[in-house]
C-alpha cells in the first residue's frame, strides 16, 4: 500500500475496508482532539500539524502505527504498557480494539506541548 498520496483521504482509501475503518477512526479521533490542526502528508504518512507536527499514523501488516513523538509516548508510558512501543512509536494491533480515549488524551497533550513551545519562542 506504500505510495505517494496527496491527501490523507487518498491514503485511507488505498487500504482494505477493515483497515480503512480503523484509519478513518484514528483520523477523526485526532481531529476531534485537535480541532485547530491541519491534515498533511509527512514522511509518506498521514499527520496532523498545529505549530508543528502533532502526530503521525499509518497502517502496517498487523498494526496501526501511532507516532506522537517521544514526549507523547513518555508521558503516557504506563497507559501504553500493554502495547508494543518505542521511543516515539506505538503499535495498536489490527485484531484488537484501539484505545480511542487514550489516543485522544495523547493528542491533546501534544497540542498543549506544541502551543507551549510556541509561547516560549514568543517570550523575549
Amino acid at each position: 500500500m506504500a505510495g505517494n498520496y496527496e491527501t490523507i483521504g487518498d491514503y485511507v482509501e488505498s487500504y482494505p475496508k477493515a483497515v480503512r475503518a480503523k484509519l478513518e477512526e484514528m483520523r477523526q479521533t485526532i481531529r476531534r482532539a485537535a480541532p485547530g490542526a491541519v491534515e498533511v502528508m509527512s514522511y509518506r504518512m498521514p499527520a496532523l500539524k498545529q505549530q508543528g507536527i502533532l502526530v503521525w499514523f499509518g497502517a502496517f501488516k498487523n498494526h496501526i502505527g501511532f507516532y506522537p513523538k517521544a514526549s507523547g509516548v513518555k508521558a503516557f508510558q504506563e497507559e501504553l504498557s500493554q502495547y508494543r512501543f518505542s521511543k516515539g512509536a506505538v503499535q495498536f494491533p489490527l485484531d484488537k480494539p484501539i484505545p480511542w480515549d487514550l489516543v485522544k488524551k495523547i493528542v491533546e497533550f501534544r497540542v498543549k506541548e506544541n502551543l507551549a513551545r510556541k509561547e516560549v519562542r514568543r517570550t523575549p
